[in-house]
C-alpha cells in the first residue's frame, strides 16, 4: 500500500463526506436565514436573526471551499496527484 492509496482512502472515506456535510449545512443555514429574514420584515429583532444565519452560512461555505483548496494544494505539492475528487 503506497501513499497515494492511503491518501485516496482517507480523502474518499473521511474528508469528502465531512466537507459535503458541512458545505450542505452552510447552504441550508443560509437559505433558512433568508427565509427567516423575508418572513419577518416587520420585526427588526427577527430580521437580525435571519441575517446572522445567512452570515454563518456564507462563512461555512467559504471555509469548506478553502479546505477543499488546501487539500488540493497539498496533494499537488507532494505529487500525490488527484486521489479523488468531490462529486460537486
Amino acid at each position: 500500500m503506497d501513499v497515494r492509496t492511503v491518501m485516496g482512502a482517507i480523502v474518499s472515506s473521511i474528508i469528502d463526506p465531512v466537507v459535503l456535510l458541512i458545505f450542505s449545512a452552510g447552504v441550508f443555514l443560509f437559505t433558512w436565514g433568508l427565509v427567516v429574514f423575508l418572513l419577518n420584515l416587520e420585526s427588526s429583532e427577527k430580521r437580525q436573526v435571519g441575517v446572522k444565519h445567512m452570515i454563518w452560512g456564507i462563512l461555512g461555505v467559504f471555509v469548506m471551499a478553502t479546505v477543499f483548496g488546501i487539500i488540493d494544494i497539498i496533494t499537488e505539492t507532494f505529487g500525490l496527484g488527484d486521489p479523488t475528487r468531490l462529486g460537486f
